[in-house]
């Protein structure tokens, strides 16, 4: 009878544990130990690392299936929202991607080694190089974009498109804050350095 009870108890605590949201169970320990450490940020940078890790591994899934890396299509996908003639020089693509140089050169020489894209010498400044989308690079894009786009509007059709609005209001305000204060506003895939 004791060991029924034992077991009955354990199961109990098992479902309450699983009601309890983990990052509480964080901040709520942090005071506990270290009592008047600040732990209100757990509750937002927590989270928002877990999200980041899991739209960030669920997009590179569809990426893989659709065959192309989340760098090429960045470039893909600056040059398509362009707008035609989808060309555009490698500086505003740097401005656009908020990439370094150096990183759009190395995308767009692989993009243009897959046919993605081509670049040309642009007119009036010898420096500048002119970036096109090829009909190769438009078809890519435009059926990975639907993919990328549709999962994720799927991932988040757990909120309402008023809670939708009001946490990318809210997102947008801790972005341009943390930027400011940290003076980086760099801003590229989860994980990169």
């Amino acid at each position: 009878m004791a060991r029924e009870s034992e077991a009955q108890d354990g199961h109990d605590r098992a479902a309450a544990d699983a009601s309890v949201y983990p990052v509480e169970e964080i901040a709520a320990a942090w005071e506990r130990e270290r009592p008047g450490t600040p732990v209100s940020s757990i509750g937002i940078v927590t989270p928002i690392w877990q999200l980041a890790k899991l739209l960030g591994d669920d997009r590179r899934r569809v990426l893989t299936r659709a065959g192309v890396d989340p760098a090429t299509l960045d470039l893909l996908s600056v040059l398509r929202r362009g707008g035609a003639p989808y060309t555009l020089t490698t500086r505003e693509l740097g401005r656009r991607s908020m990439v370094t140089a150096g990183a759009v050169s190395q995308r767009v020489a692989r993009a243009e080694r897959e046919g993605l894209v081509t670049r040309r010498p642009g007119e009036g400044r010898p420096r500048t190089v002119l970036v096109e989308l090829t009909p190769a690079g438009h078809a890519l894009v435009e059926a990975t974009v639907d993919q990328v786009l549709y999962r994720e509007a799927e991932l988040i059709d757990g909120l309402t498109p008023g809670q939708q609005t009001q946490l990318a209001g809210l997102l947008r305000i801790l972005l341009q804050d943390t930027q400011r204060k940290l003076g980086d506003d760099r801003i590229s895939q989860v994980g990169d350095a």
